[in-house]
């Protein structure tokens, strides 16, 4: 039977966010510690966050990666039943990205909707190449390790598509089954609005960060979007975005109160928004204690990113050498 290996990353641009929590770490921290050892790849993308150089100094990406590190052993993260790694300390999934850059034609890559949407709001001259190559890097991630289930979000389907065309491409140039096709993994129903109803993002700074302070995560909440309407009125549950963010967290009871509480009238946006905050205090209270005593301990999560580094590479090392003899190339010394 063959192992399905699951691979996912999030790009080291500072703490996860209530939406990267839901929508990837939960469901794969999940996965992973059900999983047998090392047929999961959990990696943080600071390769990727180079994209944006000009706004991030490598030190602040560095000091990100710690962030996003923390976030994931905060959650519960086995790291003796998966690899945990920087995407910088396997230097092979550059090797690998350039053969595929090799190969890809440009126009294809043109097209990716990612790149497009992205160009928009930046001058051309800004416009770097990892920019344009980033879903070739992504495949590279993907395909050194043969990953099968990929956690994505919707935005990040054409980009497993673009991994599934490379992967199909080499096996039919070679005649022989280098690549898995790997499958997107969509949490159901996992959209999180962020304060301003759009979709969560740190780019649009419509963020609720659960490891911030009480203090800046209270602003946050409060910040969040709503009608006109006074404590008296009664309130649509339904388009209102404090519900829609309390409905992905809280217990069906609560929110069948809160519901009631909206639908009944004298109930106001603030008191929702205390409510709603109070919450992420109490369910994220274990996490965020842990979260914040990982961060003072970058010398720890120095060790265990190297740790799992080490065993990454180890397979990495195999799967390269298999690439390159029968790309013809001379194996890695």
């Amino acid at each position: 039977m063959e192992e399905k290996i699951m691979l996912t990353g999030i790009r080291s641009t500072g703490a996860p966010h209530l939406g990267n929590i839901l929508g990837v770490i939960i469901p794969s921290v999940s996965i992973a510690n059900q999983n047998t050892k090392h047929s999961s790849c959990i990696f943080i993308a600071d390769l990727h966050s180079m994209i944006q150089i000009e706004k991030k100094s490598m030190t602040t990406i560095k000091n990100n990666t710690y962030q996003i590190a923390a976030a994931w052993l905060a959650f519960g993260l086995n790291i003796d039943n998966c690899l945990f790694y920087r995407q910088s300390d396997v230097s092979f999934v550059t090797e690998l990205a350039w053969y595929f850059n090799c190969f890809y034609p440009y126009q294809r890559l043109a097209l990716a909707h990612a790149f497009k949407k992205e160009i928009k709001k930046i001058d051309k001259e800004k416009i770097s190449v990892g920019l344009f190559t980033y879903p070739i890097l992504m495949a590279a991630d993907i395909l050194l390790y043969n990953a099968k289930l990929i956690p994505v979000g919707k935005d990040q389907l054409q980009h497993i598509e673009i991994t599934r065309r490379i992967a199909n491409y080499f096996n039919k140039k070679i005649g022989k089954k280098l690549f898995v096709l790997p499958h997107a993994f969509l949490q159901k129903n996992m959209f999180v609005i962020g304060t301003d109803g759009k979709k969560m993002s740190k780019s649009k700074k419509n963020c609720i960060n659960i490891f911030s302070s009480d203090e800046i995560l209270k602003k946050q909440i409060m910040s969040i979007r709503t009608d006109s309407k006074s404590i008296k009125e009664k309130k649509n549950p339904e388009t209102d975005y404090i519900m829609s963010l309390y409905s992905l967290i809280a217990p069906v009871d609560k929110i069948e109160i809160m519901k009631k509480k909206y639908l009944k009238g004298g109930y106001g946006y603030y008191e929702a928004k205390i409510a709603l905050y109070e919450y992420i205090i109490h369910k994220f209270s274990s996490e965020r204690e842990k979260f914040f005593s990982f961060i003072k301990k970058k010398s720890l999560l120095d060790h265990i990113l190297a740790s799992g580094a080490k065993k990454a590479n180890r397979i990495a090392y195999e799967r390269l050498n298999f690439i390159r003899k029968h790309l013809k190339f001379n194996p890695i010394i």
